[in-house]
């Protein structure tokens, strides 16, 4: 197969990616939330975050890194961006975490959005005096 042979194959597979891709697009436009539903999160607690919602849903990682850095490095604490005040507000009044089943306030969005949630690889996901081991 010459050149122009590959050339005409490649431009067809691009095609045919393009139109599913278009496909996909359009089957989730004009719908409230497109097909897939997002997760059903609540705030228990407090009635105003530190930030406003979209602007959390896309930067709370790096406010976290931030905060966590301060914390580390400069010793600041208690701020109002601290992840124990995250925690305080939306933890389940239930379990009183924000982790431990799809409906919890973290884990209900990083399971909806496939990503690792490794706070808790050394923080505790549960409101001061919740659960075992809480001072």
């Amino acid at each position: 197969m010459g050149f122009l042979g590959r050339l005409s194959g490649r431009i067809a597979a691009l095609a045919v990616l393009v139109a599913a891709c278009s496909g996909l697009l359009y089957a989730g436009a004009g719908k409230e939330g497109g097909r897939t539903p997002l997760p059903a999160v609540t705030i228990a607690n407090g009635d105003k975050c530190v930030r406003d919602t979209e602007w959390m849903r896309r930067n709370h990682m790096t406010l976290l890194m931030h905060q966590r850095d301060d914390t580390m490095y400069q010793g600041v604490r208690g701020t109002d961006e601290a992840l124990r005040n995250c925690i305080d507000c939306h933890a389940s009044p239930k379990t009183g975490s924000v982790t431990g089943s799809d409906q919890a306030f973290c884990q209900g969005c990083h399971s909806y959005a496939a990503v690792s949630l490794d706070c808790w690889d050394c923080h505790n996901p549960k409101l001061a005096g919740a659960g075992q081991g809480a001072k």
